[in-house]
């Protein structure tokens, strides 16, 4: 496929008057094409076949829909080395991890298909009427149905799997929602390989071009004239707290506002519980430092701290750690912008009272992010909320408690988490149990005995959590879970049999419906 720059206004390409570059991520340099940044004529337009091709497409055939999904994938499989490479120069990731981003974001596509097909999203409810009752009881039929075009923001750590055609986008379409995506401007090439197979699928399937638009743009007002156009009915966005927060003004303010499911701020919480730690110190500090520093540190659920008991076994973890991290090199950052953010948080973080630096690794040169780990008492964390701030990059602290019950106090006053962690042995499992009704209140996936940077697309993955790890802590952004963040519920009345749909009328076509409160196939 070739690069344009071009958008994609409903299977139409559109040039512009103003461009932008992509950057290497290595050297910071621009090169390549220029790409048209989207005006405030192309969102109108791209939003507007949205609506327009809403209807047309949420009532086609369930099959149809699964169908469309997995023609999107094989699309995207179809692009090969030509996508990875792409991603590479653009990203700074390595050729293995963008080829398994690629299998991911085929994976949840296919995924999505087959949950679309299996129909139990629809929540399907009956309860019939009994005019014996009194007063009579009406005949009531419930069913899901999508919201309405969905505008979905490509994350910069993730340019496939939380991108253009990532799960915000697979789940939106399964819902049976047009998308429009605001592609993200640090990988365009990257965006567009991928909007040119979602558009020729769009063809391909019969769909109304309106299914799917892309814009491309380096500006705010991009973002918030999408947000703000009336005829979006939801958002999806990966990315820093202040720019979830910006659209959740935005929309918040329309005249009719609407919901943002934004994945925000988490530092991931870590507790190394005393008998695990005293048998593994080492074995710990070793998959401790492997995980911070993966990727450049540039997950969503990088272990931003780690709590344990003071003593001789963490005095061995910590010792091995500074140890560990002498070996770890400087690794290329998504973009400079994001090096520079984190070279200064990390900054921040050293000057903080009670911090101390543990170990760094290997001199970072250029757009390297370098490793650091830090330590601070538990009271010295206590006394500053600055140090819940998130550094995006491969840095963290160890906090030393005085006991478990200072674990737990630490654990108490944190934010809302993506993820929470327990190391631990059988004999710890009755202090861990103290912890697990905070653990439940702190975060959206509680794990035990490995480390958060890893998030598998399953039917019961939850990646979500309170605020401001999320928006909405009742929400996921991956796993099938994450399509009800699209849909809404509408209840039928006595309705005519003939003006049901088809899921709700005496011949239900196998999906699951609950019938008078109890469950039938």
């Amino acid at each position: 496929m070739t690069i344009t720059g071009e958008n994609f206004i409903a299977g139409e390409r559109r040039k512009g008057t103003s461009t932008f570059q992509a950057r290497d991520a290595q050297s910071g340099e621009a090169f390549g094409e220029s790409f048209a940044a989207a005006s405030a004529q192309d969102v109108s337009d791209a939003c507007a076949a949205a609506a327009d091709a809403q209807n047309d497409f949420s009532s086609r055939p369930l099959a149809e829909r699964a169908a469309f999904l997995r023609l999107v994938a094989d699309k995207i499989d179809a692009l090969g080395d030509t996508l990875t490479q792409r991603a590479m120069k653009e990203s700074g990731l390595p050729e293995a991890r963008l080829n398994g981003e690629r299998g991911r974001t085929v994976g949840q596509l296919r995924l999505f298909a087959a949950e679309v097909e299996n129909g139990g999203w629809q929540q399907l409810r009956i309860d019939h009427a009994d005019a014996d009752r009194t007063p009579p009881k009406p005949d009531l039929r419930l069913r899901m149905i999508p919201l309405g075009p969905v505008a979905v923001f490509g994350a910069s750590n993730f340019p496939l799997a939380f991108s253009v055609a990532g799960g915000d986008t697979a789940s939106a379409f399964a819902a049976g929602c047009c998308v429009v995506v605001k592609g993200h401007p640090a990988h365009p090439g990257t965006s567009e390989l991928v909007a040119q197979a979602i558009t020729e699928a769009v063809a391909e399937a019969g769909l109304p071009a309106g299914t799917f638009s892309l814009l491309n743009g380096t500006e705010n007002s991009l973002g918030e004239a999408l947000v703000t156009d009336p005829r979006i009915a939801a958002v999806g966005f990966t990315g820093s707290r202040g720019g979830g927060l910006a659209l959740m003004q935005h929309a918040a303010a329309r005249d009719v506002p609407i919901p943002v499911y934004a994945e925000m701020s988490s530092i991931n919480p870590v507790t190394l519980m005393p008998a695990r730690l005293a048998d593994a110190a080492e074995d710990l500090a070793k998959a401790y430092v492997g995980s911070l520093s993966l990727g450049a540190g540039q997950f969503c659920t990088n272990p931003g701290i780690v709590l344990a008991v003071k003593g001789d076994a963490l005095d061995r973890f910590l010792a091995a750690a500074k140890e560990e991290l002498k070996s770890v090199g400087g690794q290329t950052m998504l973009t400079t912008g994001i090096h520079k953010a984190y070279t200064e948080g990390a900054s921040r973080l050293a000057q903080r009272t009670g911090a101390e630096l543990l170990g760094m690794g290997e001199e970072a040169p250029g757009t390297c992010g370098q490793a650091q780990v830090f330590t601070v008492s538990a009271d010295a964390f206590l006394a500053d909320k600055g140090f819940e701030e998130e550094v995006f990059g491969p840095s963290s602290i160890v906090i030393q408690c005085e006991d478990l019950a200072q674990v737990k106090q630490v654990l108490s006053g944190l934010e809302g988490q993506l993820t929470t962690t327990l190391h631990m042995n059988e004999a710890d499992h009755e202090d861990a149990a103290m912890l697990m009704p905070v653990l439940e209140q702190l975060a959206g996936r509680i794990i035990a005995n490995s480390w958060p940077t890893g998030v598998d697309v399953t039917h019961a993955m939850v990646h979500g959590g309170p605020f401001p790890a999320t928006s909405d802590g009742r929400s996921t952004s991956v796993g099938t879970l994450a399509i009800e963040r699209f849909l809404r519920p509408v209840s039928y009345q006595d309705m005519p049999e003939s003006l049901l749909p088809s899921a709700l009328r005496s011949e239900n076509p196998g999906y699951l419906v609950r019938v008078d409160g109890d469950y039938r196939a």
